[in-house]
């Protein structure tokens, strides 16, 4: 059984993140047994709903086939009894929709991070507490765990390899669940399908945005991975490509991977030099960098005395916490401290604190959002905290032509939730400008190739009058 607690003004409001009614509770079909979602606690400040896991054993070895069986061992086992990858599977199809985040009545809350935690029921652990910790600690969390006596009738066998985990942190709902998935079958190691590349995929996709940075990667992917060395070299290639294109992961041939941290790294840059030649031929003195993400632009701005005054906002605290690393803040002196702020929030709400700025850069955030929330990002942007002019840069989808596999509508970043040709994103910048009272112009960045255009795409908004 898991069980997630959140703790605050109208908690209630926890059935609208994970979409489960709290008043009545529901079943869903498995292919080994029922999942059941209840809410054994309910009130104004405190909420608690359970996801109950009700598993058949002779379900799970049926199919299994005749060749190769286990035996006795696929009928007597502790899988109905555990916390593993089956647990994983019902979280992804009960809780699919909170662990995206989307939320069409509570979206702001959605986005926030909330006092939350979740019990997790005899999780397979033979690292103990130590283990435990050396995970889930990077991510924020308290971690608490309950122990047991192999057998209580032979207490010279020791303890038991399974304990109870409780996590609590301030965190966003879906982030939570994301974890969760991924890691409660790194504990038990044992998965019950079959892992080939795809899994690579979907580790990417659920870890993608926290496992980069996590001192614990390897040990992750390697778990996850039920120990593939060949796959789990693809995955932290693939993570190291991505911190080097600073969240493009992108599938790569033979005769490109060699080569493709450098290239990554020089778009990167050609990103930054565009977006810094920008603002200074817009004599920007007040920047905020939106999405900022762990901090690259604005350490990138910080050495040029033009910017005065510079800010990042992001909706990941993790994040903020790269970005004041980098950033050396904690360290710095009055003076830069005073000229360098970072703060949390989400593009697609009025913020005050956006208000007052020459200039906002919106770099490579864009295709992160559901297409459906651009409008109000657009809002919150342009009609509310109306910068003097505006930068946005996202992939251009043309030129992922030059890259073997993205073919199909594939994405470069498991995370994005689009991209856009050169036409569609002109589109857009232009009907949104015309709207709000900006003129939009548009430039290229990286190296074009001559059928597919640029790598990547800018939109330079420019406030009329």
């Amino acid at each position: 059984m898991l069980t997630i607690t959140y703790e605050g003004e109208n908690a209630a409001d926890l059935g609208y993140l994970l979409h489960k009614f709290p008043y009545r509770p529901q079943e869903f079909q498995l292919n080994w047994g029922k999942a059941y979602v209840f809410y054994p606690e309910i009130s104004e400040r405190r909420a608690t709903a359970a996801l109950l896991l009700d598993m058949d054993p002779v379900g799970l070895a049926r199919g299994r086939g005749r060749g190769g069986g286990a035996g006795l061992f696929d009928y007597v086992n502790d899988r109905p009894y555990v916390s593993s990858s089956f647990m994983s599977v019902a979280i992804a199809k009960v809780f699919g929709t909170a662990m995206s985040g989307r939320s069409e009545s509570r979206q702001e809350l959605a986005d926030s991070l909330l006092e939350l935690s979740a019990s997790v029921a005899m999780l397979p652990c033979r690292g103990g507490r130590e283990m435990l910790e050396s995970v889930f600690g990077p991510l924020g969390y308290g971690v608490a765990i309950e122990t047991f006596p192999a057998d209580e009738m032979f207490p010279s066998w020791g303890g038991s390899g399974h304990v109870c985990l409780t996590l609590r942190g301030m965190v966003r709902l879906s982030d939570l669940l994301n974890h969760l998935y991924v890691l409660i079958p790194v504990f038990d190691s044992r998965k019950h399908y079959w892992v080939g590349e795809d899994e690579v995929a979907k580790l990417l996709r659920h870890g993608g945005q926290w496992l980069s940075e996590h001192p614990m990667k390897a040990f992750i992917a390697e778990r996850y991975l039920k120990r593939s060395r060949p796959l789990v070299n693809m995955a932290l290639e693939r993570l190291a490509e991505a911190n080097a294109a600073d969240g493009e992961i992108l599938p790569l041939g033979p005769e490109e991977a060699s080569d493709f941290p450098e290239r990554a790294r020089s778009l990167n840059a050609a990103r930054y030099g565009a977006v810094a030649a920008e603002l200074k031929a817009l004599s920007a003195r007040k920047v905020v960098d939106l999405g900022c993400g762990a901090g690259g632009l604005l350490a990138f701005l910080v050495r040029d005395s033009q910017f005065s005054s510079l800010a990042g906002m992001d909706v990941s605290s993790d994040a903020l916490e790269r970005a004041e690393e980098r950033l050396k803040l904690k360290d710095a002196g009055d003076f830069l401290r005073g000229r360098v702020k970072l703060f949390q929030g989400s593009l697609a709400y009025r913020d005050g604190r956006l208000e007052g700025y020459d200039a906002a850069c919106v770099v490579e955030v864009i295709e992160h959002m559901d297409e459906p929330r651009l409008e109000a990002f657009a809002k919150s942007l342009l009609g509310h905290a109306r910068p003097r002019a505006a930068i946005v840069t996202t992939p251009n989808r043309e030129y992922n032509a030059r890259f073997p596999g993205l073919d199909g509508g594939k994405l470069r970043h498991a995370d994005h939730r689009f991209e856009w040709t050169r036409a569609e994103f002109r589109d857009w910048a232009e009907t949104v400008a015309a709207r709000f009272g900006y003129g939009a112009r548009f430039s290229d960045i990286g190296e074009p190739d001559p059928a597919h255009g640029p790598p990547s795409q800018m939109a330079v908004f420019t406030l009329c009058g």
